[in-house]
């Protein structure tokens, strides 16, 4: 629940945490598509030219779809078949990502606004240097551990992100208080604490009953119940939380209000349908530092940490301003359309 950053990842990759520094989503926390991009091959020279009917022409839409890409015992694997398949596995996923894309363009044209090459390239320069990695190895690092290639990181990543950062046009205000609280949140007192993580109330109370009367059994009965899966194969462990940000507000406020060691909290509800338990297990240490010497490093991180936000509610305002008819899930979201439908258009219905 708290501080879950798997290794450098789109999803999370540009996150560190740790006494250094609040967690930075940077540019990769708007990833507007799982990195799965239809692509398509090109056929052998070969047969490529014996399926050209001319040189000189432009193959007809039927004729694209009949283009084989591969050939088995003389029977041909088609266009068609290939893109059926293709929408059939990631359809829905692609699809997506284009519609989100398509979102913030139509709104970056509307407002006159562009992202060029040299600014994708820039940020992407600035990030590879936050990991101390040159640009070809961060890229082979998203290769190897996200599946992204350079161009799906470039377009689905990048561009939407500084797209949107253009789209929300405020400077972001770090205010002393933010500061105070984020020096609080890196170099004060974390709750250490095992957590139980439920899906709904009725089984939270069994296991919450169940852990009062055995404290010594919350490990195992973590094990057996939680359905948090990195804290369960733990036992519950969780990484120390912090007072300030980073799990729910509620979750925080009810661990540090834990004082005791074996300490058990009330059931916490976390989400619509997620409610935790904690087992308080202490307090790090809190870690001296003159603000002076740390005062950038917190601005920087709390500047990309509110511009991020700004993104994220940009896209959110977008998103619900969109009309989009999604035809291959049948669904339709966002504003409706008024359909003004003049007398000379109705006539042919009439009739």
């Amino acid at each position: 629940m708290e501080d879950k950053t798997p290794s450098a990842s789109p999803k999370t990759a540009g996150a560190k945490s740790g006494r250094g520094g609040i967690l930075i989503g940077g540019t990769l926390i708007i990833i507007l598509a799982g990195g799965i991009t239809m692509q398509v091959w090109r056929a052998r020279d070969g047969i490529a030219a014996e399926q050209k009917a001319s040189s000189q022409q432009v193959p007809s839409a039927t004729d694209a779809l009949k283009t084989a890409f591969a050939r088995v015992n003389g029977e041909s694997i088609t266009y068609e078949a290939l893109a059926k398949e293709c929408v059939e596995r990631h359809g829905k996923e692609v699809l997506d990502s284009l519609i989100n894309r398509l979102i913030i363009q139509q709104e970056c044209a509307n407002r006159g606004l562009t992202v060029s090459e040299a600014e994708v390239d820039q940020e992407i320069v600035e990030i590879s240097k936050k990991f101390g990695l040159a640009v070809d190895q961060w890229y082979k690092m998203l290769e190897a551990e996200r599946n992204l290639t350079p161009a799906q990181y470039r377009r689905d990543v990048i561009w939407p992100m500084l797209a949107l950062k253009k789209l929300a046009g405020k400077e972001v205000n770090i205010t002393r208080e933010m500061m105070a609280s984020a020096y609080e949140d890196n170099y004060g007192p974390r709750v250490k604490a095992h957590m139980i993580v439920i899906d709904n109330i009725r089984r939270a109370t069994e296991i919450w009953e169940k852990a009062k009367a055995n404290p010594e059994e919350f490990e195992a009965l973590a094990r057996d119940y939680s359905i948090e899966p990195n804290s369960r194969a733990l036992g519950g462990v969780i990484p120390p939380i912090r007072k300030n940000s980073g799990a729910p507000e509620n979750l925080r406020k009810a661990a540090f209000a834990l004082k005791e060691e074996g300490e058990l909290s009330g059931i916490i509800q976390v989400e619509p349908n997620r409610f935790a338990i904690l087992k308080y297990d202490g307090r790090t240490e809190p870690v001296d530092h003159n603000l002076a010497d740390v005062e950038a490093q917190l601005h920087a991180d709390l500047t990309e940490r509110e511009v991020q936000k700004l993104v994220g509610e940009t896209f959110e305002r977008l998103q619900q301003q969109a009309r989009v008819d999604n035809f291959l899930t049948g669904e339709s979201r966002g504003r409706t359309e008024t359909a003004a439908v003049t007398e000379e258009a109705a006539e042919p219905v009439r009739k």
